[in-house]
């Protein structure tokens, strides 16, 4: 084929990686298998589609999911009670789940302690899920562990009905490992998806657990109202573990309440950021937006409960000033995070639900327009970079992004380029092109809808069985579809961007109308560009804007 995308290079690699298994995964590879080879391996296993299914099946028998669960830790040479020398913080939550993480995890790492730290999904490669001491697991030891793990599994596979552990299973059982040979201090643990059904849940003994803010999000695993998703993210809490809790609507904390109360777990809800003692005068904050104080406040409790239950009362300062470098030097890529590259400048959030997507305006709104009053910009074009996946509803995301009065509107999938080479950490076997350009398609006429646009028939990308198109979809002047990340990203900047016009970047060809629609972007002073909808169109963003990510 003419062109490689994570879809059509994920199907040779899905085969190449079938090969893989019929030649000896331990002592009799005749070359050292490399961090490549891993991740292809990875890719084998049930992708997030097909777990998700796999959830909604066992939803009904939780018991039995766990118990699976135990089946594979153990048959990875592991068993649960090994997990409680971790000495594990356990937070769940809708939205601000993996930033409480982060702030938690950087508050006791600046106390000295080697720490852990499981989150997903990764931005653009799948070592960042497992971090040791803040840094993402060398490409070295996560092949080494990696074949440690999938070897004893794949060798216990015949005697157990050929059997192997999902994609986030596998991770969830290669993070624990990795971290107990690591031998860290404590170990952050970010659920998965939920909380009760979730393969995280295997711990026993974790020394305290949180709950972020709660929303709406894969209801047809956790249910489609707010009680049902709290019942489900309770399920964490376990006897006589102190639980902390960010401040929720009276419905879904009643239910919260009750599940502590059922379990017998004492449940604590978070102060507001501004409650804390001022002693050393306001706190600044590592990740931007408003936001983010409740995750902050949620953190300091968490890091705090821990400090006082793990190690000996009074042996530490834990006054709201010795947190205050660790809460400001946080940084969790993707979430509220501003990129400067000359006159263009990207803000990105993986916002994906409607609650994130309202934090993600308020944050956009008000951190744009004091970069516009800072660089004393006169004539700055304002460009939405969009794309949204699986059940979200992006025509609710997409019409609270229409008071920010956008000039363009961009749309493409998360195929992050269409060339010859692809990234086999950020393959997605789930979903054809056409499907995935056909939700942009659709992205795009809510987008105008919402405008006030007419629908104009005939609008489509026309897709060939074997070449990928290289060209945008023409509509009308502001919108535009892209049939890859590159692609669209090359367009908004107009040549720029010095890191996207570099010479090892190939160019994508347009169809010169398509150019001419970007004169106010050669023209302008300044473009902001908001990446928005999705955490993995995100990461692909980042892959091309940020060359630590690309290595």
């Amino acid at each position: 084929r003419s062109y490689c995308t994570n879809h059509t290079c994920s199907t040779f690699t899905y085969l190449q990686a079938s090969h893989l298994h019929k030649r000896s995964l331990l002592s009799s590879w005749i070359a050292q298998p490399t961090g490549y080879d891993a991740v292809c391996t990875l890719n084998t296993l049930q992708t997030n589609a097909c777990a998700l299914e796999q959830v909604r099946r066992e939803r009904g028998h939780p018991q039995l999911q766990l118990q699976a669960m135990r089946g594979f830790l153990e048959r990875a040479g592991l068993v649960v009670e090994e997990l409680d020398h971790l000495n594990i913080i356990h937070v769940t939550g809708t939205k601000g789940k993996g930033s409480t993480c982060a702030f938690t995890e950087q508050i006791l790492r600046s106390y000295g302690f080697r720490t852990g730290f499981y989150s997903s999904p990764h931005l653009v490669q799948v070592r960042e899920r497992i971090r040791i001491n803040g840094k993402p697991i060398g490409k070295e030891l996560f092949t080494k562990y990696f074949w440690q793990v999938y070897g004893r599994l794949y060798e216990t596979k015949d005697t157990h009905g050929g059997s192997m552990p999902a994609y986030f299973r596998f991770l969830t059982i290669l993070a624990f490992h990795i971290f107990l040979q690591e031998k860290v201090d404590l170990a952050v643990i970010e659920v998965g998806i939920g909380g009760a059904y979730d393969c995280t849940n295997i711990i026993r003994r974790p020394w305290v657990c949180g709950i972020a803010s709660l929303g709406i999000d894969h209801t047809s695993i956790l249910g489609d109202t707010i009680e049902k998703i709290a019942w489900q993210k309770g399920g964490i809490f376990k006897p006589g573990v102190p639980a902390f809790t960010v401040k929720q609507p009276d419905s879904p904390m009643m239910v919260l309440k009750e599940r502590a109360k059922e379990i017998g777990c004492p449940l604590w809800v978070c102060p507001e950021l501004e409650e804390y003692p001022a002693d050393s005068g306001p706190l600044r904050l590592g990740l931007a937006g408003h936001h983010q104080r409740s995750n902050a406040s949620l953190a300091l409790q968490l890091s705090h409960s821990w400090l006082q239950r793990r190690c000996l009362p009074g042996r530490w300062d834990t006054s709201l000033s010795s947190w205050a470098v660790g809460l400001e030097d946080t940084e969790w890529p993707g979430r509220t995070q501003t990129l400067k590259h000359g006159p263009v400048t990207y803000f990105l959030d993986g916002a994906h639900t409607t609650r994130s997507m309202l934090a993600c305006v308020s944050w956009f709104s008000e951190v744009a327009s004091q970069h516009e009053r800072t660089t004393g910009s006169v004539c700055v074009v304002l460009v939405l970079l969009f794309n949204a996946t699986g059940e979200r509803d992006s025509a609710a995301m997409l019409k609270l992004l229409v008071p920010c009065h956008f000039d363009f509107a961009v749309f493409c999938p998360n195929i992050t380029e269409a060339i010859a080479s692809c990234n086999a950490d950020q393959q997605n076997f789930n979903v054809s092109v056409e499907n995935m350009l056909t939700r942009c398609l659709d992205n795009q006429r809510s987008w105008r809808l919402l405008n006030g646009q007419e629908e104009k028939p005939g609008d489509q990308l026309l897709i060939s069985r074997d070449v990928l198109p290289l060209v945008a979809a023409e509509c009308c002047s502001k919108t535009l579809v892209f049939p890859c990340i590159l692609s669209a990203l090359q367009w908004l900047s107009q040549g720029r961007d010095s890191v996207l016009a570099h010479p090892d970047k190939r160019v994508i060809p347009v169809k010169p109308s398509v150019t001419a629609k970007a004169a106010p972007l050669r023209d302008a002073t300044g473009i902001h560009v908001l990446v928005a909808g999705s955490l993995h169109l995100v990461g692909g963003v980042l892959k091309h804007l940020d060359p630590s990510f690309a290595s």
